[in-house]
């Protein structure tokens, strides 16, 4: 599918600047030129087709048709939370929403990991970066991560962990207007601009950055690096990625290359899912609903699962 933008690397590094095959600036700026024809593409029709989806499920009807469905709430709510992505920014309002709905806590708790943990940029560039295999079991397993997560956050009865004031706000019900289908093309070409506009810059560097690595830095000295993590390699990931504050458009270009030269790929993907699913900007957020310790339940249980998903991930790849 992607032989054109191959040959168009060729043509630019091996003809037009007359850079021989094997040189290392040879090496890095073809994967720059190849990658990022390829992960653009493959942005924009993903983000295209998945906010086309998206239009038919809004916030507001996503909280109706699982309060009316509440014995699939968990299936439904990481179904859901996979189609409207929100940003951490949202999680309080949607929280309370939630619970204004009469939806179960473990079932708000599912939606909340899912819907940050698998989303639409992750899937286009694992997609692009890693094949169809990769970014369907990332998509499975980031569903079995939100549906566990919430079961035991749930489990834990953590009502009395969340303040009181969510239980007695009341937001209401806004109107959901229906649109035709042109206007939802045009709301996903908007929507493509929106992001692409937003991230495209730091996709730019993190391809910058994971071509150095292509070019420049040695296959051994990483392998020995993931070698000496050993079985510890994927918790440590998961550990490593709390603090950073990124999306997957940061991230995956540059753990690509990684992953070429050694890095098991499980381990890179709970890294990846740990930023995405467990920043401390969101848990500064979640301050202002929950109690540290429900916090803290809520970032155990779920570092716990991406750890598993990512030694599954380790196995089965």
């Amino acid at each position: 599918m992607f032989w054109i933008y191959e040959r168009l690397a060729d043509l630019i590094v091996y003809n037009l600047l007359n850079l021989q095959q094997g040189e290392r600036l040879a090496e890095a700026l073809h994967f720059f030129i190849y990658d990022t024809l390829k992960i653009f593409t493959l942005l924009f029709l993903v983000i295209f087709f998945m906010s086309l989806v998206r239009s038919y499920f809004p916030l507001e009807r996503t909280r109706r048709i699982i309060s009316r469905h509440k014995k699939l709430a968990l299936p439904l709510s990481a179904f859901l939370g996979v189609l409207t992505p929100f940003c951490s920014c949202s999680a309080v309002p949607m929280f309370i929403g939630f619970v204004e709905a009469g939806i179960p806590l473990e079932a708000t708790f599912t939606f909340l990991v899912a819907s940050p943990t698998v989303n639409e940029m992750a899937l286009g560039l694992l997609l692009s970066l890693f094949g169809l295999k990769v970014a369907l079991l990332y998509i499975g397993l980031g569903i079995a991560v939100a549906v566990f997560s919430g079961y035991l956050i749930g489990k834990a009865n953590p009502r009395s962990l969340i303040e009181d004031y969510v239980f007695q706000v009341q937001m209401g019900e806004s109107e959901v207007k229906d649109i035709s289908f042109k206007e939802r093309l045009k709301l996903s070409l908007e929507s493509v601009r929106e992001i692409v506009g937003k991230v495209w810059i730091y996709i730019l560097i993190a391809i910058g950055i994971g071509s150095f690595i292509h070019g420049y830095v040695p296959q051994d000295l990483i392998e020995k690096v993931a070698k000496a993590s050993g079985i510890f390699g994927v918790p440590l990931a998961v550990v490593m990625g709390i603090p950073l504050y990124s999306n997957a458009a940061g991230v995956l270009p540059v753990i690509q290359p990684l992953i070429d030269k050694g890095v098991p790929i499980g381990t890179a993907l709970a890294f990846m899912m740990s930023v995405t699913a467990l920043s401390l900007p969101e848990f500064l957020i979640l301050k202002q609903i929950m109690k540290v310790k429900l916090i803290a339940i809520f970032a155990g249980v779920v570092g716990t699962s991406i750890i598993v998903a990512g030694y599954i991930f380790n196995l089965v790849l």
